[in-house]
């Protein structure tokens, strides 16, 4: 494989080229109710080719092998067509390396039969159906075996082996006309443990259900609110690290203008990273999918706006230095510009002290998902409670925050010490471009935002 791709890379003659290809093996396991959707191990294998010829672009993925010739002919002959573009690729390390999986057999999902699988997630939703009050549960378990390799025509070759599992968890419970639902999402890449003797957590998810169905709805407006790491991560991932990634400035001149660096955009105590070495992160690979080193990314740090992340494209664009942050969900894509592990970095405010900060407002716990359009905001909560002169008081539904990023940023007004980091799984990730469920991890601290927008009745 590694003569083959290289010959390829070495005797074309175009500005640059490089090969992805990918084998792969996936197992997916879906319970809706007590019905069995899906069981089932799927193997592939593809790559993608991808030329670039005087700033124009050729990209042909294939399938086969026998293929390959072929799509890199095409891919050179694509990369023909079209306006010139006046600039070139950032500069990266050449790197020839081989990453393996270290884990031991009992622990690699690929080793463990898909019975016991099976088994496993039966028992979960086992679980959810048996507690009061629910009347539905959706349980999707993935797991993922990847090799994959890279050579690029700057000289570098790298085999990357992956593995990952997870799950994506709902439950619904009905009284009445009354249906309340509550859905997590747990994974990771060190192994089957990841989705193991995590009962008490499954029926969690469905006592949080069924805890709704007594809950009043939010009452809405501007009020001051304890965010937990959860959402924060939520927060920071969707409001902010989404317009970060430096394809979207490239190509929307209002962001050009509103992301520029050192701008002053929150407390002086803000600091957000993206990280695509964190430890146990689900974002975490040791190279991306253009053979560039991940790193810890800074994108603000004291309250100013220190960098952003990149592709060698876009890099090479504006001008800057790559991330490691091109990253697709399989071979069938080209790499985008898309985030790893992206967390709030924690400070020194202790949960009870930022509790007794809120003389009026809401505790805001878990997300529910949400929405963002570059600088505005929506995301719907897990469960919320009122807050009253330091005191959480009965639980609400129905809670949304939103507004706009740059204003609300500068409404957090304490950040807490307890940073935590949670990854996705199962059906669970982010999605971009058509591309999705990307692995990711989010997380933060506790956090409180003053006199944001929340939706409620």
């Amino acid at each position: 494989m590694k003569d083959k791709l290289k010959e390829a890379v070495e005797t074309l003659k175009v500005d640059y080229m490089d090969v992805r290809i990918e084998d792969r093996m996936e197992t997916r396991i879906q319970y809706v109710g007590n019905k069995l959707e899906q069981l089932g191990e799927i193997s592939s294998f593809g790559g993608t080719v991808r030329v670039k010829d005087k700033g124009r672009w050729g990209v042909v993925s294939f399938t086969d092998m026998e293929d390959f010739d072929k799509s890199v002919f095409l891919a050179a002959r694509e990369a023909k067509i079209g306006k010139p573009a006046e600039y070139d690729l950032a500069e990266s390390p050449v790197i020839e390396d081989y990453i393996k999986v270290s884990l031991q057999d009992s622990e690699n999902p690929m080793k463990i039969n898909i019975d016991e699988k099976e088994k496993l997630v039966r028992d979960y939703n086992e679980i959810i159906l048996s507690q009061d009050k629910i009347n539905n549960s959706s349980i999707f378990y993935k797991d993922v075996g990847v090799k994959k390799f890279f050579v690029n025509s700057e000289g570098t070759y790298i085999e990357q082996e992956r593995s990952e599992c997870g799950m994506s968890v709902q439950a619904i419970a009905k009284e009445g006309l009354n249906v309340q639902k509550y859905a997590d999402s747990l994974g990771g890449i060190d192994g089957f443990k990841v989705v193991t003797d995590i009962d008490d957590k499954i029926r969690k998810i469905a006592e949080n259900a069924a805890s709704l169905l007594n809950a009043k709805p939010a009452k809405g407006g501007r009020f001051d609110c304890l965010i937990d790491p959860r959402m924060s991560g939520t927060f920071i991932h969707e409001a902010f690290g989404h317009m970060s990634e430096s394809d979207h400035i490239c190509e929307n001149d209002k962001l050009k203008k509103e992301m520029y660096t050192g701008r002053e955009i929150g407390v002086d105590s803000l600091t957000a990273i993206d990280d695509g070495t964190l430890e146990h992160g689900m974002g975490t690979n040791k190279y991306d999918d253009e053979g560039v080193l991940c790193r810890k990314n800074y994108l603000i740090k004291d309250g100013k706006i220190v960098g952003r992340l990149h592709s060698k494209d876009t890099a090479g664009k504006m001008g800057e230095s790559v991330s490691g942050n091109a990253r697709a969900i399989d071979f069938k894509f080209e790499p985008i510009v898309r985030m790893t592990n992206t967390y709030i970095e924690p400070k020194d405010w202790s949960f009870d002290e930022m509790l007794r900060e809120i003389e009026e407002g809401y505790y805001v716990k878990g997300s529910q998902g949400g929405m963002t359009n570059l600088d505005v905001f929506t995301f719907s909560a897990g469960e919320a409670y009122k807050v009253e002169k330091g005191q959480i008081g009965e639980k609400v539904r129905d809670l949304t925050l939103t507004g706009n990023i740059f204003e609300t940023m500068n409404k957090i007004d304490a950040i807490g010490n307890d940073l935590e980091i949670f990854n996705s799984g199962g059906s669970g990730g982010c999605g971009k471009a058509g591309q999705s469920p990307l692995p990711i991890s989010r997380g933060g601290p506790h956090i409180i935002i003053r006199d944001v927008i929340v939706g409620g009745r």
